[in-house]
């Protein structure tokens, strides 16, 4: 059945149908399409512009229609144009011309309009528990390592000594960070667009007001061309999925290069790796690369959906079908992505002892000798300089700043004395650091109790 029909006189030619229909992708949404249709029955009544007898009747089709789609009994077929033709043929075949005054005082525009918010409105929440069950994995991991000593990076080369807590709380502020994207998102986009008709409104006493309550909106739009003709709200969730997934891109980098061979700091659990059908040795970071390759899938939804946007005149055109597909698969690949990655990071193993022994290797303390000297009196770019030639001799010797004896560290400075060891044992250097933000002991304890509390209660 064709909503529009009565204007035309001839078919619609099968390929243009093909072309235009939306059903095979926006039946998506039907428990959407069906929710905003019983609100927008139940408001007609409440206003006197249908009979309580009709909303009956209607909501009761609509509820069987409902779950005869969820237990299978009825199948989307290709006839309908789209979900909208779709759940309406369908009422009006069950219940008859009580079915044909569903459709009262609004348009296909505001339906989908409002369709799309109510799934998005959904889907943001889905994604928000996946991003919050993944923060409490990460805090889980921070209470448990903060004395696992690691070297941190910069350019990719050892820099300074960190702890594990450290570095894993960097993760956990960026998710943080994506959480409060998604909040603000559902607040700006939570006002009701149904109403707002085709681009002008309705000339039924419509309680725009009743409707938004009856759905969860905080409200009513405001100018129903807008209503009809707004995306900013998907484009904005593609771009804040597409930071979750950089973020989840940039923590599988690390976990893959931790994963190699020269590395060893971590053990990816069996479940989450593969194996090689030539090598037998092998055993590969998939899950992990796999999310670094889809960040790509859900950059191109954003830019496609920016294009699509960029040249579209008031009010509602058909080019903004074209919101659909692409919306609804970077959300499953970014739903997806969350839950394994989150399955793979609880799994997995971290080899302390390798991490520690790295951040030794790597002259990762050379900073804290040089503040050493300084401690001693000597100007910051002389003590520089000195541990500048510490590190020379030690990579001569192929040695850690560490197992060099004392004599040789006077030979190049006579201002080392015994307590230079205590100076630069990895523990010391990064307890001395205390404020707040820092790897040491006392901030990070501060840190994982901040934490706590706003897993507790968002």
């Amino acid at each position: 059945m064709k909503l529009w029909g009565g204007r035309f006189t001839k078919e619609e030619n099968q390929l243009v149908h093909n072309f235009n229909e939306s059903l095979s992708f926006d039946q998506k949404f039907y428990r959407q399409d069906i929710q905003g249709s019983m609100a927008h029955v139940k408001m007609l009544a409440a206003t006197g512009i249908i009979s309580e007898e009709d909303r009956d009747s209607i909501l009761k089709g609509l509820e069987s229609i409902l779950s005869d789609i969820e237990s299978g009994k009825l199948e989307f077929t290709n006839e309908h144009e789209d979900i909208h033709s779709f759940v309406e043929a369908n009422l009006i075949e069950r219940i008859g011309d009580a079915g044909k005054r569903l459709h009262t005082g609004r348009s296909r525009n505001d339906q989908v309009a409002l369709d799309m918010k109510l799934y998005t409105r959904d889907e943001i929440k889905e994604i928000d528990a996946l991003v919050k069950e993944l923060l409490q994995v990460l805090h889980n991991i921070m209470k448990e390592n903060t004395d696992t000593f690691m070297p941190g990076f910069t350019h990719l080369q050892k820099a300074q000594p960190v702890t594990l807590a450290h570095h894993i709380g960097a993760y956990f502020e960026m998710f943080k960070r994506d959480r409060g994207r998604l909040h603000d998102i559902y607040e700006r986009m939570n006002y009701c667009p149904l109403g707002s008709g085709a681009l002008a409104g309705t000339t039924y006493p419509l309680d725009r007001d009743m409707t938004a309550e009856l759905l969860g909106f905080y409200g009513p739009t405001l100018n129903s061309m807008d209503s009809v003709s707004d995306r900013d709200y998907l484009i904005e969730l593609l771009s804040a999925m597409s930071t979750i997934m950089m973020h989840l891109s940039r923590f599988s980098e690390e976990i893959i290069i931790w994963n190699t061979n020269e590395y060893r700091f971590v053990e990816i659990d069996d479940a989450y790796s593969t194996g090689s059908s030539i090598m037998p040795q092998k055993k590969n970071p998939d899950i992990a690369e796999l999310v670094r390759g889809k960040s790509g899938r859900v950059y191109g939804a954003l830019m496609s959906m920016l294009t699509t946007m960029k040249g579209i005149p008031l009010a509602y055109n058909k080019d903004m079908q074209e919101d659909k597909e692409f919306t609804f698969d970077a959300i499953d690949t970014v739903k997806g992505c969350l839950a394994l990655f989150t399955g793979m990071v609880k799994t997995m193993t971290f080899r302390k002892d390798i991490m520690e022994a790295s951040a030794k290797n790597g002259f990762t303390n050379a900073t804290d000798a040089a503040d050493y000297l300084v401690g001693k009196g000597v100007p910051f770019r002389d003590a520089h300089g000195i541990v500048g030639q510490l590190v020379l001799f030690c990579i001569d010797k192929n040695i850690a700043l560490d197992d060099m004896t004392l004599d040789e560290f006077k030979a190049i400075s006579p201002v080392f004395e015994e307590d230079i060891y205590e100076a630069i044992s990895l523990k010391t250097c990064v307890e001395k650091r205390v404020t707040i933000g820092a790897p040491g002991m006392e901030a990070m304890k501060k840190v994982i109790e901040i934490n706590e509390e706003y897993l507790k209660n968002n």
